[in-house]
């Protein structure tokens, strides 16, 4: 495991490290943490502070892990995949964690989950067809919009809160806006590889109905092979017809 890797990999430790600090019972345990007073209307409690100051620790490590691995050429798929793994672990738990304990709207993790599932299934399909998709100028404005309205919200949306200013409110807004308009702009950009999918499945079948295997075992176990090509050959045509169905649907 590189160096860029390892930082990847304590990107994830310090997500879980953040998850148990939000979520234990520390006054169940009889932990008291002490508690800061800003004013009447204030109190901060410690637990959120910390998570703050490591979630921006944590949030520096995944701009570090990547520069280091383009300027070093580290790059890897191990890399790649631990890269996604922290990013979602880090942002989609700490809004989750936000939202149940009222800091924030249930509405904003939802969206920010379901854009996020949606941008990285069209990455996926291109990815299989060798297409790269590029980020885009409103997905990087949301994701700054949304590490700085996380932070100031376990900072209790200070120092703007003494001025009755809901700063953390309003960036986060602006990163859910932000993020049905880019799931918008991936999917427009990026049309034609389902269109082009659609084209190729519909040149590929045959005249029965199904579609070819394109793979085979070779010559060893031909009987067992003759089942296993007939269950394939199903379950390419589920597939397939699942998936002109659905483009059907979505041009209607």
């Amino acid at each position: 495991m590189n160096l860029p890797n390892k930082i990847t990999f304590s990107r994830i430790l310090l997500s879980f490290l953040i998850i148990i600090i939000l979520l234990f019972p520390f006054d169940a345990s009889g932990i008291e943490l002490p508690k800061l007073f800003i004013d009447e209307s204030i109190v901060i409690d410690l637990k959120y502070i910390v998570a703050g100051v490591l979630f921006i620790v944590a949030s520096l490590t995944d701009f570090v892990d990547g520069r280091l691995a383009r300027k070093y050429n580290m790059v890897t798929d191990l890399g790649k995949m631990l890269d996604a793994i922290a990013d979602k672990v880090l942002v989609n738990s700490v809004l989750i964690i936000l939202a149940s304990s009222g800091f924030i709207s249930p509405i904003i993790p939802v969206v920010i989950i379901v854009r996020d599932s949606i941008v990285n299934s069209i990455k996926m399909v291109a990815g299989s067809k060798g297409e790269v998709v590029a980020a885009i100028k409103s997905g990087k404005i949301k994701t700054a919009c949304l590490m700085t309205g996380i932070v100031l919200t376990l900072f209790y949306n200070l120092p703007f809160e003494l001025f009755n200013i809901r700063v953390s409110d309003a960036l986060l807004i602006v990163a859910c806006v932000l993020s049905i308009i880019s799931a918008i702009q991936y999917y427009e950009m990026n049309k034609n590889i389902a269109e082009f999918e659609l084209e190729f499945i519909a040149k590929t079948q045959l005249g029965d109905g199904s579609w070819e295997v394109t793979w085979e075992w070779g010559k060893s176990y031909p009987a067992a092979w003759g089942v296993a090509k007939n269950w394939w050959k199903s379950k390419i045509a589920i597939q397939n017809l699942l998936y002109w169905s659905g483009m059907m649907d979505s041009e209607e």
